[in-house]
Order: C-alpha cells, then structure tokens, then sequence
C-alpha cells in the first residue's frame, strides 16, 4: 500500500523542521483542526487534501524570513512561503493544481479580509484555534477572534469548546 501525499508532506516537514518540535507541533495541531473542521463542514475530497496540505505547510516561510531578516511576521511568512512551499510540493511530485492553490494559501494565510474560499477560511480558524492556545490569549483577544475571523459552525462550535470566554 503506498502512502498518501498527505502522509508524505508531513514527513517532509517534520525534516525540514527537523530539530524545531515547537513549529512540529505547531503544524500538526493546525492540520488536526483544519482536517477535523473540513470535515465537518462536508469538503470534498479533493478540497480537503488541498486544505490538508495547506496546513501543514502553511508557515514554512517562517525559516527562509528568519535566516534573511532575522526574524518573521506574518507579511514576511506570506511572501517566502510560497516558493518553498512549491518547491517542497515538486519535490514529491503534487500536481499543478494543487501546488498552485496551496501556494496561494500559504501566501495569504495571514490576510483576513477578502476571504475566498472554504479551505482559506478553514485554515485560518484552524490557525487561530491554535494560535490563540499556544499565545494564551487573554478573554478580550479571544472574544475579537471569535466575532472577527469565525465563520464555519464547526470552527465556532471549536472556538467555544476550547475558549469557554466566548458565547
């Protein structure tokens, strides 16, 4: 049985982070919440393994931004990203129609208005769900997440469950 493309991107970036458990972890909580919430919103298959990728790869600008300027925000994640994302997707030969989207992703995932598309929107709140745990955001940063970025039922239901601030 071969393995997914999905199974194969993580193992890529537990490498290519390897030695840096935090943004592990960070990635592979974000892909947890993405994966769960396309899921309960009814993706498609297809979409979802885009959204699945996405999450996993979306903040790998992070060690090219770091290297280059010394440090990273979310403009610099957003434009370095996307090239190594593309060429991390080549690498393990992902069509052109999902690198091009997952790029996409990757470059915009801190860009919060304009939203187009279920898996942008999912993979924002998927971020922010874990963002907001690993920052312990205080009640009022919270409740402005919830009212700002939340637009799934099921990343609001998630948003509620683990951040009992916000109604």
């Amino acid at each position: 049985m071969s393995r997914d493309l999905i199974s194969i991107v993580k193992e890529k970036m537990i490498e290519y982070y390897s030695g840096d458990s935090r943004r592990v972890h960070h990635f592979l909580k974000v892909h947890s919440f993405a994966k769960l919430i396309g899921e309960c919103e009814g993706m498609p298959a297809d979409e979802l393994e885009i959204l699945e990728i996405a999450a996993l790869v979306h903040d790998i600008g992070i060690k090219n931004a770091e290297m280059k300027y010394g440090y990273n925000n979310g403009t610099l994640q957003e434009k370095e990203g996307p090239p190594e994302a593309k060429r991390l997707l080549r690498s393990v030969e992902a069509g052109e129609e999902l690198t091009d989207r997952v790029c996409y992703l990757v470059g915009h995932h801190h860009t919060y208005r304009d939203i187009k598309g279920l898996d942008y929107q999912i993979l924002v709140e998927a971020d922010f769900l874990v963002n907001l745990y690993e920052d312990q955001a205080d009640r009022d940063t919270i409740t402005k997440a919830y009212g700002n970025i939340f637009r799934t039922e099921s990343g609001k239901r998630l948003c509620r469950q683990l951040f009992p601030v916000v109604s």
